[in-house]
């Protein structure tokens, strides 16, 4: 940052970081007053005449100051708005003076590029997206962790040599990038270097490095619905395409989900997501679509089966889910109806039962207690 700040005039540096952070916020403090006492911040740093210190700014762990001009409201103490750009936070930024934006892990670069020199740091990475990246690699994988690759390294090699592949010896899927705005991409991809360029192509993003490894188990559609809560939750509210366009997409997902949805739901789906990404006022509704667009491109027959046959091909949506009671199996122990806490499960001692869907609830409480494997589910 001291070195950006000498580059482009500025004196003072801005560290935004969560409040919720505290272990981290502890060791950027002792980080400064380190770097104070070296002389590398401060006035007249290393005799050359140049005065530039950092201090630090928390936030309330909004997701939507990861975009410019909501971050520099929120360090303002305003609400973390963004607004119409221009003028861009270059020209009228941190209390309307020239403020230059970037993220840690860029700023992180500079100093090995000018300890080893552009050439060494243009030779890692592709043609385009230079250097390496760290990932926050997640999910139904055996090596979970940060790990950080060069820019070009193929989805397969971070899943299955550096992840260790899928738990249990499971199907991979699909995996998610970019954070909660990031796509869901599939086999088909496993091969494609990661890049900026690529990712976006494939429908996806870099966005913040998050990687979620997904396994045959996982249900496709509730995944899209899972992250579109998560962004309904955190949209700032200011402009209608993300407050309530995103809030229409999860609750068709939802409606999906229960066994209630058509398959104009599927198009209607992919028409509202593709409007809220063109008009959206910034970053956070422009990509908030990405999982429910790309699920649906990927995953479409997972989308019918949800629609036409009231299925959950994954067994995950529990309105979806029919329970029955495999004849040569049950015993008669009375186990599952002693446990059901509808009267759904009837029969007579030591004798098969049966399942009265009409009053099942589908809480599976019987399938746990069954000793014999004599409920189904599917």
């Amino acid at each position: 940052m001291a070195i950006c700040g000498y580059c482009i005039g500025a004196t003072k540096g801005l560290v935004y970081i969560r409040a919720e952070y505290p272990l981290a916020i502890r060791r950027l403090r002792m980080a400064i007053e380190q770097a104070r006492g070296y002389g590398l911040l401060g006035r007249n740093i290393m005799d050359s005449g140049f005065d530039f210190d950092i201090e630090l700014r928390y936030g309330a762990g909004a997701f939507v100051c990861g975009e410019e001009t909501a971050l520099i409201h929120s360090m303002e103490g305003n609400r973390g708005e963004p607004t119409v750009k221009p003028p861009f936070p270059a020209e009228k930024g941190y209390l309307g003076k020239p403020t230059n934006v970037n993220n840690v892990e860029t700023l992180a670069n500079i100093p090995v590029i000018l300890l080893r020199g552009p050439e060494w740091f243009s030779s890692i990475g592709t043609e385009r997206s230079k250097g390496t990246k760290v990932f926050a690699l997640a999910g139904k994988i055996n090596n979970v962790g940060l790990i950080e690759v060069p820019m070009g390294t193929t989805l397969r090699e971070v899943i299955f040599e550096i992840g260790g592949g899928i738990k249990d010896g499971k199907r991979f899927k699909a995996v998610q990038t970019g954070g909660p705005s990031g796509g869901c991409l599939t086999e088909k991809h496993l091969d494609t270097p990661i890049d900026f360029d690529n990712l976006l192509a494939a429908g996806s993003m870099m966005g913040s490095g998050g990687m979620i490894v997904m396994d045959e188990d996982d249900c496709m559609v509730s995944v899209a619905s899972f992250y579109l809560d998560f962004t309904v939750e955190e949209s700032c509210g200011k402009c209608a395409p993300c407050r309530i366009g995103n809030k229409r997409l999860h609750e068709i997902l939802e409606k999906i989900c229960g066994g209630r949805g058509t398959e104009d739901d599927i198009e209607y789906l992919k028409n509202l997501g593709h409007v809220i990404k063109d008009t959206s006022l910034c970053g956070l509704g422009q990509t908030s679509p990405n999982p429910v667009l790309s699920t649906i491109e990927h995953f479409y027959p997972e989308y019918l089966a949800h629609v036409r046959e009231r299925v959950c091909p994954a067994g995950k949506c529990k309105a979806l889910k029919h329970y029955s009671i495999l004849g040569d199996k049950c015993t008669g122990c009375t186990a599952c109806v002693r446990t059901c806490p509808v009267g759904a499960i009837v029969g007579e001692k030591r004798q098969p039962h049966r399942i009265d869907n009409n009053l099942c609830i589908k809480c599976g409480a019987c399938y746990s207690k069954c000793k014999f494997l004599a409920i189904n589910v599917r």
